[in-house]
């Protein structure tokens, strides 16, 4: 049996080159988390996040609760 590997993704919005992290969605339905890394450590450290903990981050981001004006 095959191993899955983590499918790495940046967001288009991180296109200046800044702080980014990346995100493995394809383990979101086998594994029922969202791995996180930081985008220019990609050795570096991983944090796993439950995928509906990482949801409601994408669902208050998108709302605007963490907007600081």
């Amino acid at each position: 049996m095959k191993t899955e590997s983590p499918r790495w993704f940046k967001s288009s919005y991180s296109a200046n080159g800044g702080n980014c992290v990346e995100v493995a969605a394809n383990f979101a339905a086998s594994r029922g988390i969202v791995p996180v890394r930081d985008s220019k450590v990609v050795d570096g450290a991983v944090v796993t996040v439950p995928v509906t903990a990482f949801a409601a981050f994408v669902m208050g981001v998108q709302g605007g609760t963490f907007d600081t004006v």
